[in-house]
């Protein structure tokens, strides 16, 4: 059954997490990390009990602001942060960073940012290292979890084949693997894989940016139910029991999305025909490369 834009959905951990968050990332340029509480205090207000932060989106004390000014109970906002990939080696002292940004004392869901492992380099550049590997840093984050100081714990950006090689030595199973996910990448066989696994996957860069948004299809569909292509998108997203990060610092587009359509099963069919396989926001570098790792490596 489709997912509400007022659902939740239960981790394996027992916990329930709102199906539609709205993001925190901001170019690391003049105020826009700085901006970002004014437009997560928006979000709350206009109904959002999710947000998704990161280490690395240098933005999680802005969230930590805004959720603190809202005059909300810790209690009623499902925070997520991820672990960055440059700290990969110090999972703890991490972790216990985030939360001092944040300004709480636990984490609903903790995730793995990325499989691979790098150092930054002074010139901003990254090398990649092979230790720690993917699975000695989830045993790190298995620990987080049995000290209660993450209600659960996660991926992202791992495909079957990091999740398999993960899962011959876990002891817990990712409760998420939040991956790119749009009607132009529907991840069908990754979703199937981590549905039988107990997985929820979560979708970033859900819309596919106005390259998806428009298409003559969803526009289409979008004039029959007098709404955005966003809110198309969004809807196929929840049809097909995605949980959603978005990201918008609009308070009227914040609204928005979380009032959509109702789509038809034909309707659906025809966003899923749009699906061709294309990443958009992490694609591949001239190089063949994302973030210093192969498509081969990354099981992409």
């Amino acid at each position: 059954m489709p997912f509400l834009a007022t659902d939740s959905v239960t981790l394996s951990s027992g916990i329930q997490m709102p199906v539609i968050a709205n993001g925190s990332w901001a170019p690391p340029t003049g105020n826009a990390r700085a901006e970002v509480k004014d437009w997560t205090l928006t979000a709350l207000k206009a109904g959002y009990r999710h947000i998704d932060t990161a280490s690395g989106y240098g933005t999680e004390r802005s969230v930590g602001l805004a959720i603190k000014e809202s005059g909300l109970k810790r209690e009623d906002v499902f925070i997520t942060t991820k672990l960055s990939y440059t700290d990969h080696s110090r999972v703890q002292d991490s972790f216990n960073e985030s939360l001092a940004n944040l300004g709480v004392d636990y984490i609903d869901l903790y995730l793995v940012h990325w499989p691979q492992c790098v150092l930054s380099e002074a010139d901003g550049t990254i090398k990649i290292v092979s230790n720690p590997t993917f699975v000695e840093v989830w045993a790190e984050m298995e620990k987080i979890f049995q000290g209660k100081k993450a209600r659960a714990v996660g991926v992202s950006n791992f495909s079957i084949k990091n999740l398999e090689i993960l899962l011959k030595s876990a002891k817990i199973v990712p409760a998420v693997n939040q991956v790119e996910l749009h009607p132009y990448l529907a991840q069908n066989e990754l979703r199937k894989y981590c549905k039988d696994k107990n997985i929820v996957v979560e979708a970033y860069t859900p819309s596919g940016y106005s390259k998806v948004r428009n298409h003559s299809t969803i526009g289409k569909i979008a004039r029959g139910h007098n709404v955005t292509p966003n809110q198309v998108i969004l809807a196929w997203h929840l049809f097909k029991e995605t949980v959603i990060v978005l990201k918008s610092a609009n308070e009227e587009r914040q609204r928005e999305n979380l009032t959509l359509p109702a789509l038809s099963n034909e309707e659906v069919k025809q966003i899923d025909a749009l699906d061709r396989g294309e990443r958009i926001c992490n694609k591949p570098d001239e190089e063949g490369m994302v973030s210093g790792w192969t498509m081969e490596q990354l099981g992409w």
